[in-house]
């Protein structure tokens, strides 16, 4: 299966409108039909980058940032359908902005590799100057147009990007938790776990099980101690969930399978991803079966609260929109949920806050304003409350180079 023509042309002319650069597509080897016919494409250097940058864009799930030359700035996204690699689709070639101080070193390097020096001005003269912000902007916009345009399903890629995003959050609560003193945290693990469990937020449980996983890891790398650990978590939730619900019984077969592979995992990575697979499915269970349906007031609640937490919510405004009074529907949230309202909405600002620290260049008062909180020491103490670090080393953490 390959990427079918229209597709092609289509992807190549909404990049070319909004960039203005020109796509190259490749083979699951990273190759150029017929070896291509650019200034760059008969230098054996630069096929090989090529070959490297599909390969670790698969690895890493996401669009690849790499160096044709010194100074010289390609992207490749990978073609997925499923788990079946079709190929890749590269960006660029841009000069990006202070890589190099004249460009001497590029010229240099295509001299050493057969061009003339008039030839290499001219081709350097001829590349965009971006800055590397841009170019990590247009890898991922060609990432999600290749997919929208397509209708391919890059299962294998997003397995890759959670399985890589779970063990930075463990190496990240390990870091946190040798220089932090986590011991006065408010919050219990399980009980926040089973609580995002019920509402259904996946991306919020896997974060609280990645943050116990480091934490175990730090009290002991045996495998064995953390098997059990884990084999007591997922029992403690499903034992939890039944006694609040009944209907949840059928959850409990399913569950002895998950701890039959948790028992048989031979590495912590697998035991990682196992416990990943086990978690989403026990939410997807948890949610079709029990909480998602068995109380249609909370369902609206929550995503009443989830279209407004920006706001200044109150318990007045969830209770008129559920039609029940607000100590009834303090209750049933409560109750659903594990956490209050005031809680939930709370959470749902930090997550948000979190995602513009990590992907935006605004300052904290701004953030905090975005979110809801209109006191910025009183974001800065909720943040820290929920994440054990403050706004501002929670960014600073994301931006250190690895």
């Amino acid at each position: 299966m390959r990427l079918s023509k229209r597709a092609q042309n289509l992807i190549t002319r909404d990049y070319r409108a909004r960039y203005g650069v020109r796509l190259r597509f490749v083979d699951a080897d990273g190759m150029l039909p017929n070896g291509g016919s650019g200034m760059l494409d008969h230098l054996a250097g630069v096929q090989r980058a090529r070959t490297h940058a599909l390969q670790e864009s698969v690895r890493w799930g996401d669009p690849y940032i790499f160096f044709l030359t010194p100074g010289v700035t390609s992207w490749m996204v990978p073609v997925v359908d499923r788990y079946l690699l079709i190929g890749g689709v590269i960006g660029g070639e841009v000069l990006v902005r202070g890589a190099v101080d004249d460009g001497q070193e590029s010229i240099e390097h295509l001299v050493q590799h057969g061009a003339t020096a008039a030839q290499a001005r001219k081709h350097l003269a001829s590349l965009a100057q971006w800055p590397s912000s841009r170019c990590r902007e247009a890898a991922e916009y060609l990432y999600r147009l290749i997919y929208d345009v397509s209708g391919l399903s890059p299962v294998l890629l997003d397995e890759q990007r959670e399985r890589h995003l779970q063990q930075r959050q463990i190496a990240e609560e390990i870091h946190r938790r040798k220089q932090t003193d986590t011991r006065s945290a408010a919050m219990d693990e399980e009980q926040l776990l089973l609580s995002l469990i019920r509402a259904g937020d996946k991306k919020g449980a896997r974060r609280i099980l990645n943050q116990m996983l480091g934490r175990i890891f730090l009290q002991s790398a045996n495998l064995t101690v953390i098997r059990a650990l884990m084999i007591e978590l997922m029992g403690y939730l499903v034992r939890r969930a039944v006694e609040d619900s009944p209907q949840l019984e059928p959850i409990m077969e399913k569950n002895h399978t998950w701890m039959a592979r948790i028992i048989e995992v031979a590495d912590f990575e697998t035991l990682a991803a196992v416990l990943r697979q086990a978690l989403d499915d026990f939410i997807d269970q948890i949610y079709a079966i029990g909480y998602g349906e068995s109380n249609r007031h909370v369902t609206r609640a929550m995503n009443y609260v989830a279209h407004h937490y920006k706001e200044a919510l109150t318990l007045d405004d969830v209770a008129r929109e559920t039609g029940l009074s607000t100590y009834r529907i303090a209750h049933l949230i409560k109750e659903q949920t594990g956490k209050s309202l005031k809680r939930h909405v709370h959470y749902l600002r930090i997550k948000e806050a979190r995602r513009l620290l990590e992907e935006t260049t605004l300052d904290l008062a701004e953030i905090a304003v975005a979110v809801g909180f209109y006191d910025q020491s009183y974001f800065t103490r909720q943040f820290r409350t929920y994440t054990g670090t403050t706004p501002a080393r929670h960014r600073r953490s994301v931006l250190a180079p690895t």
